[in-house]
């Protein structure tokens, strides 16, 4: 129960990224680069906070595992941020946790995990809900450069996540990558930056500090009780939480296509994992 409770707090974290920034970059013109600049640097600062009044030490920098969770973290945030700055916000959702289902699941294989046939139909049917809820009606345009950033943001995070299934300390973990990746997601942000609104601000600082930070944080504890496979499909229920979120915060609509989504998204999601 306690492993079933982290695991739903940590999607609704990042749920909220997703609605922290759609309402910065699209409904209050904060450059996105800006936005990922300030919101790792949030979560950066909580986590080493974190593990200052926790009285421990911070693992070593310099380590493969270090550069390689910077690396990909970063390539996550940007990627992020920018992606929506052209794309359809359900589409880009949807291509973000296809992306990682699709990262994580070849992680595992390429492993030599054994997936389950119940998971392989889990992911199918919580990926069948997806499309209900997420994919536009009518003629789609999809902006390729848009697609390719969100793509690479899936591959990032989903690689992220592979490697926190490592991590012997989750938090002083996290605190390192998120340290080392400010100086990366700084330079990318150089050529655009520009000052964002005072909303704007508030809103990175937020989701870096609370939904990223301590989020990730979290998630890099589930990782080391769960298999890859697993995780994957759990991030599953990221999109149709955003939704919620925008029906309630938003004012959006509740449509039948979102009632029909959550029923077979969290449907898939039991499947895969009703034995945790």
């Amino acid at each position: 129960m306690r492993l079933a409770l982290l695991i739903a707090l940590t999607m609704c974290a990042f749920a909220a990224n997703s609605v922290l920034n759609r309402l910065a970059v699209a409904r209050f013109g904060t450059d996105p680069t800006t936005f990922a600049a300030i919101r790792v640097i949030a979560g950066a600062v909580t986590l080493l906070a974190l593990v200052w009044l926790r009285g421990r030490t911070l693992p070593p920098f310099l380590t493969r595992a270090r550069s390689a969770g910077a690396l990909t973290l970063s390539l996550y945030l940007i990627g992020f941020s920018l992606a929506y700055v052209t794309l359809d916000a359900g589409l880009g959702a949807l291509i973000l946790f296809g992306g990682v289902q699709l990262t994580m699941f070849a992680g595992a294989l390429a492993a030599g995990a054994v997936i389950p046939l119940r998971r392989w139909i889990g992911a199918a049917v919580a990926i069948g809900g997806l499309a209900v809820l997420l994919w536009p009606g009518g003629a789609v345009r999809v902006d390729l450069t848009g697609a390719a950033l969100m793509g690479a943001a899936a591959f990032g995070w989903g690689r992220y996540s592979l490697l926190g299934a490592k991590a012997a300390d989750p938090l002083g973990a996290t605190a390192v990558n998120f340290l080392l990746a400010v100086p990366l997601v700084a330079l990318a942000s150089a050529w655009g930056i520009a000052t964002p609104t005072a909303a704007g601000a508030g809103l990175a600082v937020l989701s870096g500090a609370v939904t990223s930070g301590l989020g990730y944080a979290f998630w890099y504890q589930v990782l080391g009780r769960i298999d890859a496979s697993t995780a994957a499909v759990a991030q599953l229920s990221v999109p149709v939480i955003a939704a919620l979120g925008g029906v309630i915060l938003l004012g959006e609509d509740v449509t039948w296509r979102f009632a029909l989504a959550t029923v077979l998204v969290l449907g898939g999601i039991w499947i895969s994992l009703r034995k945790i």
